[in-house]
């Protein structure tokens, strides 16, 4: 069975980093990819970056491009999300979901299959 749990989440002042990791089980991440999105209160989700089932391709929202950064460790099937220079605005639950054979943009959450409970980030002083 397909589990997602994020970790990594937590209280940062501006200007700190984070980084969240993405475990995943029941299935290998080379026929999988994964992408973090996030949703801020009263926003709408937003999709944050992706990494390929090949681990090839990686994109980025454009408000985290140059910040954030995304990789894998396969034989951790795991995912990190690597936050340096954070924002009040980069305050949400973040999500990883996981992909299998979509051909639909990372940037939409229909092209994810499941998802993981969410971890709370929180940028403040």
């Amino acid at each position: 069975q397909l589990r997602l749990v994020e970790s990594g989440g937590g209280l940062v002042q501006p200007g700190g980093s984070l980084r969240l990791s993405c475990a995943v089980s029941g299935i290998t991440l080379d026929i999988y990819a994964i992408g973090w999105f996030r949703q801020a209160p009263g926003k709408d989700p937003e999709g944050v970056s992706c990494i390929s089932s090949s681990g090839g391709t990686t994109n980025y929202a454009d408000s985290v491009k140059g910040r954030f950064t995304i990789s894998r460790d396969t034989a951790k099937n795991t995912v990190y999300l690597q936050m340096n220079s954070l924002k009040p605005e980069d305050t949400a639950v973040y999500y990883c979901g996981a992909s299998y054979g979509s051909r639909a943009s990372w940037r939409i959450q229909s092209t994810y299959n499941n998802w993981g409970q969410g971890t709370q980030v929180t940028v403040s002083s």
